[in-house]
């Protein structure tokens, strides 16, 4: 396969690929809108409708960013998980 050099990313040989594969595919998911939106700014609050694959890693993508996260979640039991693990500023 060719491709051009701007859309090729090393992998070190030391990561397993089953891990860095969530990050090329839900990590572009919601890394492009938050940057095209300009939405991973500090002080700008960012809403992320369910906890799930894409979910966690737009809290952390957008926390990093320094926004202001809010998790909505129909499952109370995801609460704990959105506040203290992946550290949202709330939930919903």
């Amino acid at each position: 396969m060719v491709a051009d050099k701007h859309f090729i990313v090393r992998i070190p040989d030391n990561l397993p690929l089953d891990v860095v594969a969530p990050l090329l595919c839900a990590g572009i998911t919601v890394y492009s809108p938050l940057r095209y939106y300009g939405l991973g700014k500090p002080g700008l609050h960012v809403g992320v409708v369910r906890l799930d694959g894409l979910g966690h890693v737009a809290v952390k993508f957008a926390k990093a960013m320094g926004a202001k996260v809010i998790v909505i979640n129909t499952s109370p039991s995801k609460k704990k998980e959105a506040l203290e693990n992946l550290v949202a500023d709330s939930f919903l």
